[in-house]
């Protein structure tokens, strides 16, 4: 086997990465404190070198998953893929699963904090060169597991997310919106795909994820884009577009900005009872174990929510020069902090759920875990109540167990989505494994 070595910048990196994981402190506020509709946060810590505290992918032991709470029975619907990270369920049953990973971006990571990162996401598991396709499990008999595994779509751009409308099948890549023709019951897409319109891409893609959603009346596309940056070091030339949610016209392809000042927005659903849309995003780093909360909140049309210059409202973010108080005046605070670092990325309403209370109203998370605390945070799926359309209470715990003993990652959640049967399924994309959590029988 031929010896690695590594270059200078990258041998500085792996220095980094001992110093900054040994040097974290214990968060100064109780994890409960950044949660809720009103969460207490705390000042910013600002360190010369953050934590870092990366959980290594090492997958699941044989026998082991998921726990979940009593009346819920965990098992995979498959297994073995190849890093699935969301998830979309058609209208017959069959489910489709993006096997995905960042695409090639030469201008992220450079430098020496670059480079230290890329070994962080390394040791993360996220370094994988991307499938590039979208793989679709079909269980017929209804047992949870799928007898029929096969490449519904291939030769894509790192894609993400999915959405049907009539016969026409959306898929977001990292820097486009594509349209599939799609026929009820199809295993596989052959035809050659048409781009709808450009999403905000390029050879920097901080963070290449782009989340796809339909309007109730299938006129329009609702697209994801996180920012190029953690707080606009890179330049706001760099953020045209970005750390926004777009408005799709489905036919012809023209978008407007819906919503903006999101940093890193994924999971879209829509709320019953209002017709909102609403959102999980993730908040900026490097300002402590307990700043600044995730979260999860209904979005506004027209809405900007203080990314970058500010956070949770008006809390102004003093490393981002020049300020912009005109913006932060108008800065919406979220509905719902999920705490920080958790990277909440999978939300999917809990209509159609056939699970047991108090799993009946309310939205599903998926928190993929942080890299950046002590302790972690995340890696599990939460339910976060709703009642009169907005959220009611704190979260409730519906799938543990992803951290191992000695911190290593067993798996990461990512997409969440419910299955025709009510079922709730997770897309794992360090277990490489597409879990189904069911009422027990």
């Amino acid at each position: 086997m031929l010896s690695f070595r590594p270059p200078p910048q990258a041998a500085i990196a792996a220095a980094c990465l001992v110093v900054i994981t040994a040097c974290g402190a214990p968060p100064v506020a109780a994890p409960v404190a950044g949660i809720g509709p009103d969460p207490a946060l705390p000042a910013p810590q600002k360190k010369l070198i953050p934590t870092v505290n990366v959980a290594e992918a090492k997958g699941w032991p044989a026998g082991m998953k998921p726990s979940a709470p009593a009346g819920i029975a965990v098992a995979a619907l498959a297994s073995g893929l190849e890093h699935p990270r969301w998830l979309h369920v058609l209208p017959n049953g069959d489910v489709l699963v993006a096997e995905t990973n960042a695409p090639q971006r030469p201008e992220d990571g450079k430098g020496v904090k670059g480079a230290a990162m890329k070994l962080f996401m390394q040791k993360a598991g996220a370094t994988a060169p991307s499938a590039n396709r979208i793989t679709l499990l079909r269980d017929a008999d209804g047992d949870g597991v799928a007898e029929v595994r096969n490449v519904f779509l291939e030769g894509l751009n790192s894609p993400f997310g999915m959405a049907l409308i009539g016969n026409q099948l959306y898929v977001a890549n990292t820097d486009a919106v594509m349209r599939f023709p799609y026929t009820e019951g199809a295993t596989r897409i052959t035809a050659a795909g048409t781009k709808l319109t450009d999403l905000p891409g390029g050879p920097l893609n901080h963070h290449w994820t782009k989340s796809l959603i339909a309007s109730r009346d299938g006129s329009k596309l609702y697209a994801t884009v996180g920012s190029n940056s953690n707080v606009g070091e890179n330049g706001m030339d760099k953020e045209d577009g970005r750390a926004a949610i777009w408005e799709i016209d489905a036919k012809s392809g023209q978008k407007r900005l819906f919503a903006t000042g999101l940093r890193n927005p994924n999971g879209m659903a829509w709320e019953a009872s209002t017709g909102k849309l609403w959102t999980v995003a993730n908040e900026r780093d490097e300002l402590g174990d307990d700043l600044v909360p995730d979260y999860l909140t209904s979005v506004v049309d027209g809405g900007f929510y203080g990314w970058p210059y500010s956070y949770y409202g008006q809390r102004v973010d003093d490393r981002v020069k020049p300020s912009r108080s005109d913006l932060v005046a108008r800065a919406i605070k979220p509905d719902y902090a999920l705490g920080s670092h958790v990277a909440a990325l999978g939300l999917a309403a809990a209509d159609g759920a056939a699970l047991p209370a108090p799993f009946k109203s309310g939205m599903f998370i998926g928190e993929h875990g942080s890299w950046n605390r002590k302790p972690p945070s995340g890696y599990k799926v939460v339910f976060v109540p709703f009642a009169n359309g907005k959220p009611a209470g704190m979260p409730v715990d519906v799938l543990t167990g992803f951290l191992g003993p000695n911190g290593e990652a067993y798996g990461r959640p990512v997409g969440v989505a419910i299955d025709k049967r009510g079922a709730l399924l997770v897309a794992d994309d360090v277990g490489n494994v597409v879990w189904r959590a069911a009422a027990a029988k």
